[in-house]
């Protein structure tokens, strides 16, 4: 019984009717289009965001947005509404750090690091 519900997700996770993406440095978002059992239609909005390790190594993580048609209008209204805020009160221009020219990823063996400096070295002879 859950094999056969989870092969029925996967089927319907594959009935795209129309697809967009944007790809946004390591982010990429996925808009897609898809019909219910009942062939109405839906919306899903996947960000998938890389991550990479630091011995090279990446993995994904998925997050997903089911949007129905009975909310596509107030959906639309506060999105415009929150990106018309953004955009007036802070301009288009990205302020964040990693954007910076200068900006340098912090890495956990440089955490380590700093953390082994503040680590008080004792000798068996001083307990």
């Amino acid at each position: 019984m859950i094999e056969r519900i989870m092969r029925e997700n996967d089927m319907l996770e594959k009935e795209e009717i129309f697809s967009k993406v944007l790809r946004a440095g390591r982010r990429t978002y996925f808009f897609d289009v898809r019909a219910t059992k009942a062939d109405d239609y839906y919306i899903t909005i996947t960000e998938s965001k890389k991550f990479t390790e630091e011995d090279g190594s990446f993995h994904f993580k998925k997050h997903k947005i089911y949007l129905y048609k009975e909310d596509f209008s107030a959906f639309s209204e506060i999105l415009e509404e929150m990106t018309s805020y953004v955009l007036n009160h802070k301009g288009e221009e990205v302020i964040s750090e990693r954007h910076q020219k200068d900006f340098k990823k912090e890495y956990s063996s440089e955490k380590s690091e700093s953390q082994r400096s503040s680590f008080t070295d004792i000798d068996f002879d001083d307990i």
